[in-house]
C-alpha cells in the first residue's frame, strides 16, 4: 500500500521535490520534470523520456550523463501534459535537436505529439521513438500496437550513450529505433498496486497465482497461472522471449534486465536472474553486462519482468558505455583479480585433526553419520512447530535454520566418513555453522566441532566417551555464546542433560564395560541413562516458558517471550530424545 504521502494531489510533485533535494548533484528541477545537472558539451543531442509518475527509477531517476537529458513527469500513472513536455524539451535543446522516448500509451502519444508539433513549428528538430517491447500486449505482426514497459530503460540507455558520444540526431534516433526493434519484455504480477490515497489496489491477483503479461498500470495479462518456482518461471519467460529472437549476425548475445515492479525484493530478483541466465546459457545466448534491480516499477506492485535486447557490435558498445543518474550508474569495470578462487575451488574434503584418527574412530564413523541422518529427519518433522515458536519473539526462522544446518552437516559428515567419527563431527560442525547461520547455527556448529575434537583426544567414541564429547560441546557453546543457565537459551536444556549423564556415569563406574570397539552400543553408560538425560532436557526446555530472555535477540521482547518455551532449548531436547531412543532401540536388538 502506498501509505507515505501528504495527499494524492501533491504526491508526484512532492516526490520530485524530494528527489532533487536528495540528488541535486545529478538533476535539477524544471517546470514539468527534471533535467541533468552535469554540464553538457556544446551541440549535444537532448534525449527526453517520460510518462506518469509511480514508476521510479523511470523516469526521473534515469537522467544524467549517458542516460536521458531530461524527464517529463506526469501525475501517478497519468501522461504528462503537452505543456510539461514542451517546457522540458525547451530546457534541454542545445541546438542539436531532441529525441523523445516514451512508452506506447494513448495519453503519452497525444500529449508528447502535441508538444512535438509545437516545437517543430518553432524551429526545433524533435523526433520520437515509441517503445513497444511488451510482447504480451499484441502479436508480433502488430508490434506497433505493443506497450512500452521495462524496454524504456534499455532504449534510453542506448540512445543516451549515443548522444553522450557526440552522435547527431539522425544517428541517435536510428540507434534508438534499432534498440527498440531488438528489445522484448514479458512480466508477471502476483499482487496489485495501490494509488496514493486509495484503500484498495487497482487490481487483485488470486492467492497462489500469477498474472502473466500484466502491464505496469494493471492492464490485463494474457492469462493467470499457478504461482511457480523461480526455475519454472524463468523457463516460461525465456521461452516466450526467445520465440521472438532477433538475429543480429554473429554469436547470439543479449543485454538482460531482470526488473522488480515494486515489492519483489532484490534477493528474489537475483534468484530469478540466476535461473534466467542459466537457461540462456543452455540455449547458446551470451548475457552482456546484465542489470538486476528496480528500474521501471509500478508503485507497490508485486511482480517482475525480464527484458532482452539482442545486441550487435554497435548496440553492445552503447549498452556497455558509462552512465550516471540518481538511480542508475554504469562504470567501467576494473581488472578482474584471477587469483581469488571461484566458488567450488576451496576444498574442505579433508578434515585436519590434532591426531590421526584411530581404527576405533574409523569404525564408529558410520554410526555417527546414521545419527546425523536421524537428527535431520527429526528436525524436518518439527520444522514448522519450531518456526511458530520462534515467531513469538523472533523472526520465525529457527526451524528452517536448524533443518538447513543439519542437512549441510550430514552432507559434510558423509564426505568425511572415510576419515573417522571424529572427522565426521568436526566436518559436520563446520558445515552446520556455515549453512545453518544465525546464533543457533554458530552454537550447534561449535558444539559438534568440540565433540569431534574430544573424540579425537579420546581415540574412541562410545556411549562412555560420548559423555565426554557432549560435555565438551556444552562447554564450547557456553564459552562462545556467553549465556548461562537461566538466561532462556538452549543451555537451559543442555545443562540438565549433561548433568544427568555425568552423574549416572559416575554411579555406574563399577559396571563391567561390554562395549564393542568402535561402536555406540554396549553398556559403559546404559542407553536408558541417555533416555533419562534427554527426558531431563525436555522438562527443562518446557520450564523455560517461565523465564524471560536475558541475552540474545529475544531479550528486548522479554515480556512477549514469557509464557513460551525457548526455541533453542526445545530443538535441543527434541534432538536429544530422538538420539537417546535410537541408542535404546539398538541396545535391544
Amino acid at each position: 500500500m502506498t501509505a507515505i504521502h501528504n495527499g494524492a494531489e501533491t504526491f508526484a510533485d512532492e516526490a520530485l521535490q524530494g528527489l532533487v533535494l536528495a540528488y541535486g548533484r545529478d538533476v535539477r528541477r524544471v517546470d514539468g520534470g527534471v533535467i541533468r545537472a552535469a554540464v553538457r558539451p556544446a551541440g549535444q543531442v537532448g534525449v527526453v523520456l517520460g510518462g506518469g509518475s509511480g514508476h521510479y527509477p523511470a523516469f526521473a531517476g534515469l537522467v544524467g550523463p549517458g542516460l536521458a537529458t531530461g524527464a517529463v513527469c506526469g501525475q501517478v500513472f497519468t501522461s504528462p501534459s503537452a505543456a510539461q513536455a514542451y517546457r522540458v524539451c525547451h530546457a534541454v535543446d542545445a541546438g542539436a535537436g531532441v529525441l523523445l522516448v516514451y512508452g506506447n500509451y494513448a495519453g503519452d502519444v497525444l500529449h508528447f505529439g502535441i508538444a512535438q508539433r509545437r516545437l517543430l513549428a518553432e524551429g526545433h528538430d524533435v523526433r520520437t521513438v515509441l517503445v513497444t517491447d511488451d510482447i504480451a500486449s499484441a502479436p508480433i505482426e502488430e508490434r506497433d500496437r505493443r506497450r512500452g514497459i521495462a524496454g524504456d530503460f534499455v532504449v534510453v540507455k542506448i540512445a543516451g550513450a549515443a548522444a553522450e558520444a557526440g552522435a547527431d540526431l539522425d544517428a541517435v534516433e536510428r540507434v534508438a529505433r534499432k534498440a527498440n526493434r531488438h528489445t522484448r519484455t514479458l512480466g508477471i504480477a502476483i499482487s496489485g498496486c495501490t494509488l496514493p490515497g486509495a484503500t484498495e489496489p487497482l487490481f487483485e491477483v488470486a492467492a497462489g497465482t500469477m498474472s502473466v503479461g500484466l502491464g505496469i498500470h494493471g492492464e490485463a495479462g494474457i492469462e493467470d497461472r499457478p504461482l511457480a518456482p523461480s526455475s519454472e518461471l524463468a523457463v516460461l519467460l525465456v521461452d516466450a522471449l526467445l520465440a521472438e529472437r532477433v538475429d543480429g549476425g554473429g554469436p547470439a548475445r543479449v543485454a538482460l534486465v531482470v526488473n522488480g515492479l515494486g515489492t519483489v525484493k532484490y534477493e528474489e530478483l537475483f534468484v530469478l536472474f540466476k535461473d534466467v541466465a542459466g537457461i540462456l546459457a543452455e540455449r547458446g545466448v551470451e548475457v552482456v553486462e546484465p542489470e538486476v534491480g528496480e528500474l521501471v516499477t509500478s508503485l507497490d506492485m508485486g511482480g517482475v519482468s525480464v527484458t532482452v535486447c539482442w545486441l550487435d557490435d554497435e548496440l553492445e558498445t552503447l549498452w556497455r558505455a558509462p552512465a550516471r543518474g540518481p538511480a542508475f550508474a554504469k562504470t567501467v569495470p576494473g581488472e578482474v583479480d584471477d587469483s581469488v578462487p571461484d566458488v567450488g575451488q576451496w576444498s574442505d574434503a579433508t578434515v585436519r585433526l590434532p591426531r590421526p584418527s584411530t581404527a576405533e574412530l574409523v569404525a564408529a564413523a558410520n554410526d555417527v553419520v546414521a545419527g546425523l541422518e536421524l537428527v535431520c529427519a527429526t528436525l524436518a518433522e518439527h520444522e514448522e512447530a519450531l518456526a511458530r515458536l520462534d515467531a513469538v519473539a523472533g523472526d520465525g526462522d529457527h526451524g528452517s535454520g536448524m533443518v538447513r544446518g543439519a542437512r549441510a552437516a550430514l552432507a559434510a559428515g558423509i564426505a568425511a566418513e572415510h576419515q573417522g567419527a571424529d572427522a565426521v563431527l568436526v566436518a559436520a560442525g563446520r558445515a552446520w555453522a556455515e549453512y545453518g547461520a544465525g546464533t543457533s547455527g554458530a552454537l550447534w556448529g561449535a558444539g559438534l566441532e568440540a565433540a569431534g575434537l574430544a573424540a579425537n583426544t579420546a581415540g574412541t567414541l562410545n556411549t562412555s566417551t560420548g559423555v565426554q564429547a557432549v560435555g565438551a560441546a556444552v562447554a564450547a557453546i557456553e564459552e562462545l555464546g556467553g549465556a548461562r543457565p537461566g538466561d532462556k537459551t538452549m543451555l537451559d536444556a543442555m545443562h540438565p542433560f549433561i548433568t544427568t549423564l555425568t552423574t549416572s556415569s559416575t554411579t555406574e563406574s563399577d559396571r563391567p564395560a561390554a562395549e564393542p570397539a568402535g561402536g555406540l552400543g554396549g553398556e559403559s553408560v546404559r542407553p536408558a541413562v541417555w533416555v533419562e538425560a534427554a527426558a531431563a532436557a525436555g522438562v527443562a526446555a518446557a520450564a523455560t516458558a517461565g523465564l524471560k530472555p536475558r541475552v540474545g535477540r529475544a531479550r528486548p521482547l522479554a515480556e512477549k517471550s514469557f509464557g513460551h518455551p525457548d526455541p533453542g532449548a526445545t530443538s535441543f531436547a527434541i534432538v536429544a530424545m530422538a538420539v537417546a531412543q535410537h541408542l535404546m532401540e539398538r541396545s535391544l536388538q
